[in-house]
């Protein structure tokens, strides 16, 4: 009896401590799948901050080696700050009434948000700024507005001399900003255009450096390209 029973013992396999977790993580425990290498067409978002202070979001996505996109979403429309607005106007308008006694100031009132309105959401607010950059094509710059209109702006690789962060002085306080600069077709050193990006997002250095990094792997493939 004495050895049977050692020999069940011998043959059930020793269960692994519960907070080891060593043969389902791997080497990198838990944050290793993390750091594996993102699939074609996968997103991948983060958040930060604008020079404002306002909360914003990047989004990456890789759509292959030499194709990426790049999108910063800024804050969405706030209906307590469109109300606000739209009830000072209307008792602005109320008290004109009140005192002219002329049913015309009311529908002027109505008239006015009503345009305002409609200007504000698709000239004005801009709801996300992406670029999608592929190696082989160019640059593709697009500027979502909250009404759903899109303007869309493309810049052909072989215009493209390189993208930088570069300062500016603005009230008093130092900001930085993505650009693209243009080749000068008449001198290969020199610069045509600056193109500055996320004029509306204005996002931080942090943001700005994991957006130029991306741009410029895919340019220093380009580079290395076989001609």
């Amino acid at each position: 009896m004495a050895q049977q029973a050692a020999r069940r013992e011998r043959a059930v396999p020793a269960e692994p401590p519960r907070g080891s977790g060593s043969s389902r993580r791997g080497p990198g425990g838990r944050g290793a799948r993390r750091d594996g290498p993102r699939l074609p067409g996968m997103a991948e978002e983060r958040g930060f901050r604008s020079a404002s202070g306002a909360p914003i979001a990047l989004r990456r996505r890789q759509h292959s080696a030499s194709c990426r996109e790049l999108a910063v979403r800024g804050p969405r429309l706030q209906l307590r700050s469109l109300s606000a607005a739209t009830s000072a106007v209307w008792l602005a308008a109320y008290g004109l009434f009140a005192l002219s006694e002329n049913s015309m100031v009311l529908s002027a009132a109505i008239f006015i948000t009503l345009i305002g309105l409609i200007i504000y959401l698709h000239f004005v607010k801009i709801d996300q700024e992406s670029l999608l950059v592929i190696g082989s094509l160019g640059i593709q710059v697009t500027s979502s507005y909250a009404s759903g209109k899109e303007s869309t702006t493309f810049i052909e690789m072989g215009q493209v001399k390189d993208v930088v962060i570069n300062e500016a002085i603005h009230m008093q306080k130092v900001i930085y900003y993505l650009c693209i600069l243009l080749q000068d077709p008449d001198d290969r050193q020199g610069v045509s255009e600056v193109v500055p990006l996320f004029q509306s997002s204005k996002p931080r250095l942090d943001c700005l450096i994991e957006v130029y990094r991306s741009c410029q792997e895919i340019l220093e493939q380009r580079k290395t390209a076989p001609q």
